[in-house]
């Protein structure tokens, strides 16, 4: 049978969810702490991956097995027990075996974390900027993304992914009392993709790019074209949407 389980964690202690050879990751800590409890190796696969710092709010991962019903009822429980602070389990359901953590699902959305100013508080859940920034121009631009499906300028160089297509449905800056959030939800994101949007944004929100630049960064597919990469530690995977038809 397989199974979905839903998580949370922060990423500051971890190299990102995917095993390492010589790092400590979120999937390594997980994958311990259910064959340590299942007494069988269970390896898990999960929506995505997050690169190292990334906080998740919401990931889902299935893995394979045969639970009997009161090992179900129970296991939220003691994995909570026995995982660390850092990483929490809300929920564990029953899929159909054909479901798939990663391909199935239909959208992911994103939150970027900026404080303005010095803050004593939370240094490791945002990312630190001293001057303010045009929030208006910023989703102006942020608007125009939705008009593009080609992103190859956002993505990490060197990757060996097939292609560069993604649909994004949503993107929005706010202005909180603090700083900035900025939200975005799309079908699939390509590596490093949102962390390079916002470094770009935040370049058209300082005014040091005109909003008429973006359209020639898309079409350049290239990456030197955008703005920088923003650090790791502002962003959080925040939700990921499944059909409901594909539970038991």
């Amino acid at each position: 049978m397989r199974y979905f389980l839903e998580f949370s964690y922060a990423g500051t202690n971890y190299h990102g969810w995917q095993r390492q050879p010589n790092a400590v990751s979120v999937q390594e800590i997980l994958e311990h702490a259910l064959g340590t409890l299942l007494k069988v190796t269970t390896p898990l696969l999960a929506a995505g991956r997050t690169d190292s710092g990334v906080h998740a709010r919401q990931m889902f991962a299935h893995f394979d097995g045969e639970l009997s019903q009161e090992t179900l009822q129970h296991l939220v429980y003691q994995l909570n027990q026995f995982l660390p602070q850092d990483i929490v389990i809300h929920s564990l359901r029953q899929v159909k075996e054909e479901v798939h953590a990663r391909f199935d699902a239909l959208s992911r959305s994103y939150e970027y974390h900026i404080a303005l100013g010095k803050t004593p508080f939370g240094n490791s859940m945002h990312y630190r900027i001293n001057q303010p920034l045009d929030v208006d121009l910023m989703n102006q631009a942020a608007d125009i993304l939705l008009a593009y499906e080609d992103f190859e300028c956002f993505s990490k160089s060197k990757t060996d992914v097939k292609t560069f297509l993604c649909d994004i449905s949503y993107a929005l800056w706010s202005k909180t009392k603090k700083g900035y959030i900025f939200t975005i939800t799309g079908n699939r994101f390509l590596r490093n993709m949102v962390r390079a949007i916002v470094g770009t944004l935040i370049e058209i929100g300082l005014k040091k790019k005109a909003i008429e630049d973006l359209h020639e960064i898309i079409k350049s597919k290239n990456r030197s074209k955008a703005g920088y990469s923003v650090p790791a530690q502002g962003l959080f995977l925040t939700r990921i949407e499944y059909p409901a038809s594909i539970f038991k």
